[in-house]
C-alpha cells in the first residue's frame, strides 16, 4: 500500500507531459530536431532494454511458478505479444491523419492576430482536429498509464527511467493538440488545456489498473500484466519513437540516443539489484 501513492504520482508526472509539448509550442522559436531526436531515440532504448532484459523476464519467472519451464515459457509469450496486439488495435481505431504518431513542429504554429502561418485552414476544421487529436492521443496513453502504475508497483528502480521516456515522448503529443487549437481559437490557454487534458490518461489507466486488477492479484495476473507491458513498451518504441525520430530527419542521432538509452537503464538496474 506504501507504494501506490508513489506509483500514482510517477504516472500522473509521464501522463501529463503532454503540457510541456503545449510550452515549448508557445515560446520556442523554432524546434531542436537534434534534441528531439536524441531524446525520442533515448526514450525507445530505454523501453526496449528494460522491457527485452528485466520486465520479461520477471514476468518469465512468475509463469514458471506456476506453469512449470515450458509452460511458463509459452505463457510469457502469448502475453507479451497479446500486450502488442492491444496496442497495435488501438492504433488501428485512430484516424490515420489524427493518429499522434504524426510529427508536428512549433514552426507551424500562425500568430491569429497578423496571421502569419505555413498554412491556413477553417477555423472550426482546425479545433476539430485538435478535439480529435487530443481524444486520439488520451485512447492512445491510457495503456501506457496502466503500464507506468504496474511498474512502479513492482519496483521504482525500474519505474522511474520508464516515466522519463513516456514524458519524453508525449512532449511531441502535446504539441501536436496545442497547434491546431491554438490555430482555431488563438487563445494558449484552451490550447494548454487540451494538450493537459489528453495527458490525464494516463492517471486514469492507473487508477483503472487499481480498481479493478490489484483486488484479484495473483503470479498469473501479475506475469500477464508484466509481461503484456513489455509488448506494449517494445511496439510504441518501434512503432512511434524511433520512426517519430527519423520524421525530424535525424536518423544516426536517434540511433545514438538508443544506445545511450540502452546503456543508462542497464547500468540503472545494475545499481539497484
Amino acid at each position: 500500500m506504501g507504494k501506490l501513492i508513489p506509483a500514482f504520482l510517477l504516472t500522473a508526472v509521464a501522463g501529463l507531459s503532454t503540457g510541456i509539448g503545449s510550452a515549448i509550442a508557445f515560446f520556442a522559436k523554432k524546434t531542436s530536431t537534434k534534441f528531439l531526436s536524441i531524446s525520442l531515440g533515448f526514450s525507445a532504448g530505454v523501453m526496449i532494454y528494460v522491457s527485452m532484459v528485466d520486465i520479461f523476464f520477471k514476468a518469465n519467472a512468475l509463469f514458471v511458478g506456476v506453469y512449470g519451464e515450458k509452460g511458463g515459457m509459452l505463457a510469457t509469450v502469448l502475453s507479451f505479444f497479446g500486450g502488442m496486439l492491444i496496442i497495435a488495435l488501438i492504433d488501428q481505431v485512430i484516424p490515420k491523419e489524427k493518429n499522434p504518431h504524426e510529427v508536428k513542429s512549433v514552426e507551424v504554429i500562425c500568430d491569429p492576430e497578423t496571421g502569419e502561418c505555413r498554412q491556413v485552414e477553417n477555423k472550426s476544421k482546425l479545433m476539430r482536429t485538435g478535439v480529435f487529436t487530443a481524444l486520439a492521443i488520451a485512447i492512445h496513453n491510457f495503456p501506457e498509464g496502466l503500464a507506468t502504475f504496474i511498474a512502479a508497483l513492482q519496483d521504482f528502480s525500474i519505474a522511474i527511467p520508464i516515466v522519463i521516456a513516456i514524458a519524453i515522448h508525449n512532449i511531441p503529443e502535446g504539441i501536436a493538440v496545442s497547434v491546431p487549437i491554438y490555430y482555431a481559437t488563438g487563445s494558449k490557454k484552451k490550447a494548454f488545456f487540451y494538450s493537459f487534458l489528453s495527458g490525464m490518461s494516463e492517471p486514469v489507466g492507473a487508477v483503472v489498473g487499481y480498481l479493478i486488477l490489484l483486488p484479484y492479484m495473483n503470479p498469473v495476473i501479475e506475469g500477464i500484466l508484466f509481461a503484456g507491458v513489455a509488448g506494449i513498451m517494445v511496439f510504441i518504441s518501434l512503432d512511434e519513437l524511433l520512426p517519430s525520430a527519423r520524421e525530424y530527419g535525424e536518423h544516426h542521432l536517434s540511433i545514438y540516443g538508443l544506445v545511450a538509452g540502452m546503456a543508462v537503464m542497464a547500468v540503472s538496474l545494475l545499481l539497484f539489484m
